[in-house]
């Protein structure tokens, strides 16, 4: 079955924006793992606008499911938390500083020689490496080369023409996943899916092994609840192989 990771960051921001502790993060990632979702991922970004570092090491004493932490690899205290919070996975994305949230992947031919340096810091200390790529197969076959474990196909452009042609919207994530599979490369997958997009997407993506959501499930939960949103996003995924 494909897993679900529900990203937290949007606790954190309603938090931030008022101080204190409200929403609690850290029974956030409790409760999303105990309303069934099987991993937390959580988006430290340096100014700590949203998930401050602090949470990830709270996060991590306590959670029993896996845990995703995604961010800049650029940053070397970045580098220096996921090394200490020893996650089960880290998801490297390319983002600039100060960016508002995640628009591109990696440049997979540009990059490559600083990738193939990188991951192994993290792999070295038994942490699964995903890279955070668009859907096309150079950056895709380009990934395969730098030794990472993962790739995560960035949706945003699936989500935008999902309702005009979902056909072509999905074509080029099913021809770079299935790249990705020849090349022995596990995919995940996300950005902007939701309960409209996410069943069609995941039926069509060969190898589809985990999917990161936030926004639009803690946007959902506005209205319907958390553990309601969070299983209503694991039904879409239920019995798709």
């Amino acid at each position: 079955m494909i897993r679900l990771s529900v990203n937290i960051n949007k606790f954190a921001t309603l938090r931030n924006s008022r101080g204190g502790n409200n929403p609690d993060v850290v029974k956030a990632a409790v409760d999303a793992q105990r309303f069934g979702a099987d991993g937390v991922t959580v988006h430290p970004r340096p100014d700590e606008r949203h998930i401050r570092y602090q949470d990830v090491y709270d996060i991590k004493k306590i959670i029993t499911t896996e845990f995703n932490i995604e961010g800049n690899c650029q940053e070397q205290k970045f580098i220096d938390l996921v090394l200490a919070a020893k996650p089960e996975q880290v998801t490297l994305v390319p983002d600039a500083l100060g960016q508002i949230t995640s628009n591109h992947g990696w440049d997979t031919i540009r990059h490559a020689d600083y990738l193939k340096n990188m991951i192994p810091v993290f792999k070295k200390a038994g942490i699964r490496v995903s890279i955070f790529v668009d859907p096309q197969v150079p950056m895709v076959a380009a990934a395969a080369e730098t030794g990472t474990d993962r790739i995560e196909l960035y949706t945003e452009a699936y989500a935008k023409k999902f309702h005009e042609n979902k056909e072509e919207a999905i074509r080029p994530y099913i021809i770079s996943a299935a790249k990705a599979k020849e090349l022995g490369l596990c995919i995940n997958a996300g950005h902007d899916l939701d309960l409209d997009n996410l069943k069609y997407f995941a039926e069509h993506v060969p190898g589809l092994d985990e999917v990161s959501i936030g926004h639009a499930l803690i946007c959902d939960a506005l209205y319907l609840g958390y553990e309601n949103a969070i299983q209503l996003y694991k039904r879409q995924l239920a019995m798709i192989r």
